[in-house]
């Protein structure tokens, strides 16, 4: 079954000459699927390069207006995978756009690599991002009905969303696959970056989060758990960020002495990989994490609708001294809408101190009954 992906209209829309497009993401998400899948639909001449091919990268490395106007040829769309390879490719794309006619350019990169920092200044007014992640609610949509995804939720929450878990039935092999993505490519990758040694730290620090999960983080705290700096801790996790395995919220306030800004909250773009982490994939009805799964769910699939979409939003969490809290707060442009995400359905008040300051705001409650209203 293939699943149509949300952004890939609004990415060919975008490729236009004197423009690059980026498309980033971690591995496995499918960037180069869905790159074939573009180029297919464009049906112009391309010409394709794998930049973890060395001999692209000597191909490359002349940089010259002529050598790469006879790389191109005659081809009207340049797709260079896995780009950040390449040193200086932000360079290298400048010159192209600039200087080769009508010439289209799709590149795409793993994030662990920060490939939007690769090409940061030179193409200053010359690119467009976009993020691809794990399958969304809104992209099985489109071949499931109603009934299959809310069937379906109890595998998402166990096993993710990674593309190629669509073609696995057997649960046994998809711990296999998601055991080894996480071994073979989301953290050899991050080991890689500037040589960092201490590869143990990483993989321990993923758990110490996988258990914190909707819970304030203490970098000193986990520092001392693991034997580093907070500062090392903030670089590690940086590092997460940018490979698309974790994300944080850090606390919402308008400067009311009540309200708790200082530790941020973390989660996973993706259940299984969490579960891999901690070694986890028991049922729903044999686990008592449930609470930590949902949100981190919920949350990561708003993300990934506000990503799909484009909105130019702030996600927060709330909470203040005297324990009220709400899950996730998001803030496009004037307006707040906050959302108490809980497994089950029940009834949950909003906190005084919020609807007492923020009195034009929408409060929510997402829960299993009714949370395919809020994700599509």
């Amino acid at each position: 079954m293939k699943v149509n992906r949300k952004i890939e209209n609004k990415i060919i829309e975008r490729l236009n000459p004197g423009k690059v497009v980026i498309l980033i993401g971690a591995r496995r998400v499918g960037k180069t699927f869905l790159t074939k899948e573009i180029v297919q639909k464009l049906n112009l001449k391309t010409l394709y390069l794998n930049a973890e091919d060395f001999t692209v990268q000597e191909l490359l490395k002349t940089r010259t207006v002529k050598n790469y106007k006879n790389i191109i040829g005659k081809n009207e769309l340049l797709v260079i995978d896995e780009a950040q390879v390449i040193p200086e490719i932000g360079k290298i794309l400048k010159l192209m756009v600039d200087e080769i006619e009508g010439i289209k350019i799709l590149v795409t990169g793993s994030s662990a690599f920060d490939l939007s920092n690769k090409t940061g200044e030179p193409l200053t007014g010359r690119k467009t991002e976009f993020f691809l992640f794990p399958f969304s609610e809104e992209e099985y949509a489109e071949k499931e009905t109603r009934i299959e995804q809310v069937s379906n939720l109890e595998s998402r929450l166990i096993y993710g969303g990674y593309p190629e878990l669509m073609h696995i039935e057997d649960n046994e092999e998809k711990i296999e696959y998601l055991r080894d993505l996480v071994n073979s490519y989301l953290l050899k990758d991050i080991i890689a970056f500037e040589g960092i040694r201490n590869s143990d730290k990483i993989f321990k620090l993923l758990s110490l989060i996988a258990h914190q999960v909707g819970s304030e983080v203490s970098y000193e705290e986990i520092g001392k758990q693991l034997g580093i700096s907070k500062n090392t801790v903030d670089k590690y996790l940086d590092l997460l960020t940018k490979n698309y395995i974790l994300f944080k919220l850090t606390g919402f306030s308008r400067n009311l002495r009540k309200e708790i800004t200082k530790k941020p909250k973390w989660y996973f773009y993706d259940n299984g990989i969490r579960n891999a982490i901690i070694s986890n994939f028991k049922p729903i009805s044999n686990r008592n994490d449930i609470g930590e799964l949902w949100e981190s769910y919920v949350i990561s699939e708003l993300i990934k609708k506000q990503s799909n979409e484009r909105k130019i939003v702030n996600n927060y969490f709330w909470r203040t001294y005297d324990q009220q809290e709400i899950d996730l707060i998001v803030e496009e442009g004037d307006k707040l809408n906050a959302f108490e995400i809980k497994f089950n359905k029940e009834k949950v008040k909003v906190p005084g101190g919020w609807i007492n300051n923020y009195q034009e705001s929408e409060f929510n409650v997402i829960n299993k009954n009714n949370y395919l209203d809020y994700l599509m």
